[in-house]
C-alpha cells in the first residue's frame, strides 16, 4: 500500500475529510496520512482507540513516535493523557490500550535504526519560549538530534508566521488554524512540505497550536529497505 508516498511533493490532508479505516484489531481505527507498506509500514496516521480496546503486544522494529490528541493512552509503562508526546525507539516493546478511549497521531518506522532514546513529555506541564525572530510565536522543544527537530509552536491570533526548513517539514494542527498557500488548515489538519524551503503561514482569528517536525524527510525508507 502506498499513500502520499512521493516525498518530493507538498501534501495537505484534513482529518474531517478522511474516512476511518478499521485496523485488524477490534476497536482500533485509522485515518491514514502517508504510508509505505501494509500492516508493517512506514506510516503517519491518526489512530482512534474505542473504550476498553487493546492492541496486541508488539516490538517496534522501526520505532514509534506519537502525540495523544484526546483521552488517555495506556500501556504497561503508564497512563498518557492528552498532550503527552512519546518516542518509543527501535527494539522497544509495549501493549497499547485505552480504558476510556483515546486518539493519537502516530508515526511508525521513521527512526534511525541505532536510536535508543526514549522520550515521554507531558506538554501541558512544560513552558514555551518566545521566538525573538518571529513576533507572536512561542516554542516548546520536544526532541532534537542530528536527523530532526520536533517542537510545538503557539501562534498568536492573526500572526504572519515565517517558516523555514531543511530536509522537509511536517505540521499538524492541534488547536486553532492557519492559512498557507491559500489553503485553510484547521484542527487535525496535516501538511507535509518537501526539501528545503520557506513559507508564510497566517494564523487564524483564534491563533494556532501546531506540532512541527523538520529535517527528517532526508531519511525516507520503508521496512526492509
Amino acid at each position: 500500500m502506498e499513500i502520499n508516498a512521493d516525498f518530493d511533493r507538498r501534501v495537505a490532508m484534513h482529518a474531517d475529510e478522511i474516512a476511518w479505516v478499521e485496523s485488524p484489531t477490534a476497536g482500533v481505527a485509522r485515518r491514514m496520512l502517508d504510508r509505505i507498506g501494509d500492516e508493517v509500514a512506514r506510516a503517519t496516521s491518526i489512530v482512534r482507540y474505542a473504550p476498553d480496546s487493546r492492541f496486541p503486544a508488539h516490538v517496534h522494529g522501526g520505532g514509534e513516535e506519537f502525540l495523544v490528541l484526546d483521552g488517555v493512552f495506556q500501556d504497561e509503562h503508564g497512563d498518557f493523557p492528552a498532550g503527552t508526546y512519546v518516542r518509543n525507539p527501535p527494539t522497544s516493546r509495549h501493549s497499547p490500550a485505552s480504558a476510556q478511549g483515546c486518539t493519537i497521531m502516530v508515526k511508525l518506522w521513521q527512526f534511525d535504526p541505532d536510536d535508543r532514546t526514549h522520550v515521554v513529555i507531558d506538554t501541558g506541564k512544560i513552558g514555551a519560549v518566545a521566538d525573538p525572530a518571529r513576533p507572536g510565536v512561542t516554542v516548546t522543544p520536544l526532541f532534537r538530534d542530528a536527523r530532526e527537530d520536533v517542537r510545538l509552536e503557539r501562534w498568536a491570533a492573526g500572526a504572519a508566521v515565517d517558516l523555514a526548513w531543511d530536509g522537509g517539514a511536517e505540521l499538524f494542527v492541534l488547536e486553532g488554524g492557519f492559512t498557507q498557500q491559500g489553503e485553510r488548515f484547521r484542527r487535525h489538519s496535516w501538511l507535509r512540505l518537501p526539501g528545503d524551503g520557506k513559507t508564510v503561514a497566517d494564523a487564524g482569528p483564534d491563533g494556532a497550536v501546531v506540532w512541527i517536525k523538520t529535517g527528517h524527510l532526508r531519511f525516507v525508507s520503508a521496512p526492509g529497505r
